[in-house]
């Protein structure tokens, strides 16, 4: 009797062969013939599962996206009893994909975000990961505003744009790091201060 193959285990196992192909050589150098061989499956296997590259493509950002996003929820998850603002802190530390063993996620998205900017069919699953992190990060800076005390003649700060900033400046984060420009430890600094003038924009001592 045949071996019975789990579909989405099969996408997801053909889904890491092509980030491991593009970290090495980017998108546009993953055909579906060598992510058979680093799956170790048939290609025909392959296109049982995605009938196109681009199919491919695409459902390999959104396991990058899903990856980061669950990690970060994970992180929430065993960390229960810990602050708002500590939470959003390792969070943000976390959608950095600042350590080393986070550096080969990190090249395969900023490659997919580069080919993204002339693809508007790969522009799409990244917008929706993205929208994710940042209701993720909105969640957390209203829970650590709601935490500590606030001068109650200012207004607070909006959620929203202060989840947008924070989002924008992780991403911009783990572009300085891969590219040498900072170290690991330089842009955990820069991201410390930032986060330091959020507690104090929502404190309003």
């Amino acid at each position: 009797m045949p071996k019975q193959v789990n579909y989405e285990d099969r996408r997801r196992q053909i889904a890491e062969a092509v980030c491991l192909l593009a970290d090495e050589q980017g998108p546009e150098g993953v055909t579906m013939r060598d992510v058979a061989a680093r799956a170790q499956v048939s290609v025909g296997a392959v296109q049982r599962c995605f009938r196109t590259k681009e199919e491919m493509l695409l459902f390999a950002v959104d396991h990058v996206g899903e990856r980061v996003t669950e990690r970060a929820r994970a992180r929430l998850a065993r960390s229960p009893a810990q602050s708002a603002v500590t939470t959003l802190g390792h969070m943000a530390a976390e959608i950095a994909l600042l350590r080393e063993e986070h550096r080969a996620e990190a090249r395969v998205w900023l490659a997919f975000v580069a080919k993204a900017a002339v693809s508007e069919t790969l522009a799409g699953p990244l917008r929706t990961s993205y929208a994710a992190l940042q209701d993720l990060l909105v969640r957390l800076v209203t829970e650590a505003a709601g935490s500590v005390p606030a001068d109650e003649g200012a207004a607070p700060p909006d959620p929203c744009r202060e989840a947008r900033t924070l989002l924008a400046l992780t991403d911009g984060l783990t572009s300085h790091v891969l590219i040498g420009h900072l170290t690991t430890e330089e842009a955990e600094d820069v991201l410390h201060a930032h986060l330091v003038g959020l507690w104090e924009r929502l404190a309003r001592p």
